[in-house]
């Protein structure tokens, strides 16, 4: 008997499996507020030089708007210039008759004293409290950066314990660390202590993501995954409308990180109730144990006998270890050693890197749409609930791999046709970046399943975890494409719709998984395509003999 009819047997989709996906499913609302934080915790608000304290009468004259052209120089659109100010303060230009074409070719200098900011929309950013402005401005996007960096470790380091230690021991460790290193970010004294604890932060979050996954996959039967992997992504697609909220009251940084950061100590509570993977248990071994999970499964399903039949023997064969594989401990380096899984491995790298690094170039640029922050962020949230439900429609009637291939095509055609629409239509612009992202929100949605299809249960974890830091990557580099408008204005936007574009056409090389088992080991899956190959040409034999008998 195969694991997927040993779950069908021990009560399918019951209430096991319902409060599993349930349980897992509520962190990742909150998930969502940490990737994208920083659009609000480090926001830039406008922004000018505080008064020289060595000019006579500096502290009256600040206090008037109108007066606040004899301290800083105005630019062509006669707003105030954010890092320079007159070496003195030139009263003289706020006599009436005065006129002037560019204030800023008088003796000027660096702000010395430091800024003053609007905080109309915002109280109080790590931009606004570590003055990162002017000559510091690349350090809130650094910070996202290590950020991502941390999310690319994690994915790497947990991946692999994961396989080795197995999905529940590291789910529990990593909401504890994101709780932890979340909160003491909130409280964080400097810049470089906030970016060391939001790198433990975004590798606590790989943490959770690799192995929610694997959870869900794992212990869902087969017709039921692609809901379940939905519903995860709807969950982060909320979280984003939540964080919104959240922000909109919470205008200071400190308190909006500590809010969002906060939950996860009750997740840490509650994710000691979840159980091991039985898959995993069983091809490490620990077929006891494994039991002991099948018959909790069975008993809160209601079918405490069916788990009562279950025994060490029927669950090895199960999984196919009749026939053992070679060796119970698989690294990396067996992405890559067989043939069809270095094909799913390349094709997957590309399909995860191109997603996310075209996803966060366009969500982390909010500021850049040129209207109210809040409401881009809601309109960003709120596309992904068309697209994530098509792409489900998709998924469950056409199949993972036309899915996947048609919305990263989609997606890069759309952020590509930015570039030939005049700056000035800002409405149509940000039209065509909201369908470029509903598109990359349904490869997401789609990629997170497809992958834990695609691997085999030995190496699932590791290849989720080479497959999470191929998308940190994407995410670390997407920042610094941003600067490249500095050579040409239309290049960020043809490299980010490249991408898309070439990693759909790799994704047509990956086989397809819909309505069919998880393979369990590497043979399985070397098999697999062997064994595809034959019943088609067994089957058009059949055909071609059908048609002979009946014209003969």
């Amino acid at each position: 008997m195969a694991f997927p009819e040993l779950l069908e047997q021990v009560g399918g989709m019951g209430r096991f499996q319902i409060i599993n996906v349930v349980l897992l499913s509520i962190p990742i609302l909150m998930m969502a507020s940490h990737n994208l934080l920083q659009n609000f915790t480090a926001a830039v608000p406008g922004h000018h030089c505080q008064p020289n304290p060595r000019d006579d009468n500096a502290s009256t004259g600040w206090d008037s708007v109108e007066q606040l052209r004899a301290f800083t120089p105005l630019d062509r659109s006669w707003k105030p210039v954010q890092c320079l100010q007159y070496i003195r303060a030139q009263w003289w230009l706020l006599e009436s008759n005065v006129t002037i074409s560019n204030t800023t070719e008088m003796d000027t200098e660096p702000c010395r004293d430091g800024w003053t900011y609007d905080r109309s929309e915002f109280s109080s950013t790590i931009i606004t409290e570590w003055d990162l402005v002017c000559n510091q401005r690349r350090m809130g996007q650094m910070a996202q950066s290590i950020y991502m960096t941390g999310v690319l470790v994690g994915a790497v380091i947990f991946g692999g314990l994961s396989d080795k230690f197995g999905r529940r021991a590291v789910i529990i460790w990593s909401y504890l660390q994101m709780a932890v290193a979340g909160s003491c970010a909130a409280f964080s004294p400097n810049f470089i202590s906030y970016c060391v604890f939001r790198f433990l932060t975004g590798m606590a979050l790989s943490g959770i993501v690799l192995n929610c996954v694997s959870l869900n996959v794992e212990w869902t039967p087969t017709y039921y995954r692609t809901i379940t992997g939905t519903l995860n992504g709807y969950c982060y697609t909320l979280g984003q409308l939540i964080l919104v909220g959240i922000a909109y009251l919470l205008r200071d940084w400190r308190w909006l990180q500590l809010t969002v950061t906060a939950p996860f100590f009750v997740f840490f509570l509650y994710s000691w109730w979840f159980s091991e993977s039985a898959r995993w248990l069983v091809l490490k071994g620990k077929l006891g144990r494994a039991v002991r999970e099948m018959q909790r499964v069975a008993k809160m399903n209601g079918k405490k006998e069916e788990g009562e039949k279950l025994t060490s023997q029927i669950l090895k064969s199960s999984i196919h270890q009749d026939a053992r594989p070679e060796k119970s401990t698989y690294v990396i380096a067996d992405l890559i050693r067989t043939p069809n899984i270095r094909r799913i491995s390349l094709c997957l790298c590309l399909v995860w890197f191109s997603t996310s690094f075209a996803y966060y170039g366009l969500a982390m640029d909010l500021q850049g749409f040129g209207v109210n922050i809040y409401l881009i962020q809601i309109i960003f949230g709120a596309v992904d609930f068309p697209s994530k439900f098509i792409s489900v429609l998709v998924m469950s009637y056409i199949g993972r791999r036309v899915t996947q291939t048609g919305f990263l095509t989609l997606a890069g055609l759309a952020i590509l046709a930015n570039i030939f629409v005049p700056y000035e239509l800002q409405v149509l612009r940000t039209v065509m970046a909201v369908l470029g992202k509903g598109c990359l929100a349904a490869s997401f949605n789609c990629v997170y399943l497809y992958t834990g299809e695609l691997y085999p249960t030995v190496i699932r974890q590791t290849g989720m975890g080479l497959c999470s830091t191929m998308a940190r990557l994407g995410g670390i580099v997407a920042p610094v494409v941003q600067m490249t408008s500095d050579y040409f204005q239309s290049l960020p936007l043809i490299i980010y719709g490249s991408a898309p574009v070439i990693s759909g056409i790799a994704g047509w090389f990956l086989p397809e998984t819909l309505n069919k088992h998880l393979p369990e080991t590497l043979e399985d899956v070397e098999r697999k395509e062997p064994e595809e190959k034959l019943q088609k040409h067994l089957l058009l034999e059949g055909t071609e003999l059908e048609i002979v008998k009946t014209t003969g």
